[in-house]
């Protein structure tokens, strides 16, 4: 499994549904959502500041990402970005492979 953080702020309609509903039925619904796709919720908490939010789950892989958040961005209720989460140990296999790359002006 890919672990992603999504973080984001609400509409004005997505945080009156929280006054409504409360934070744990949102993250109960958070956690149905991303179990429907095979993953598991890690972590949610909301914040103070511009992020209303941030949400650390456990996804079979990048498609399960995208289809999260396209669903809760043509929602409405609010504004979110995903970021794919990297273990230190692949961050050390990530250094063991060789990639053919020259920067823009380097000699060919």
């Amino acid at each position: 499994m890919a672990k992603y953080l999504f973080h984001g702020a609400y509409t004005l309609d997505g945080i009156r549904g929280v006054m409504k509903e409360g934070g744990t039925s949102r993250r109960d619904a958070v956690s149905r959502l991303i179990g429907g796709l095979g993953g598991t919720l890690e972590s949610f908490y909301f914040a103070f500041g511009s992020d209303d939010f941030y949400i650390t789950v456990d996804l079979p892989d990048n498609v399960s990402a995208a289809a999260i958040a396209m669903t809760v961005g043509a929602a409405g209720g609010a504004s979110s970005d995903t970021i794919v989460l990297l273990t230190p140990e692949e961050v050390d296999r990530a250094t063991k492979v060789s990639v053919p790359y020259r920067a823009p002006g380097q000699p060919k």
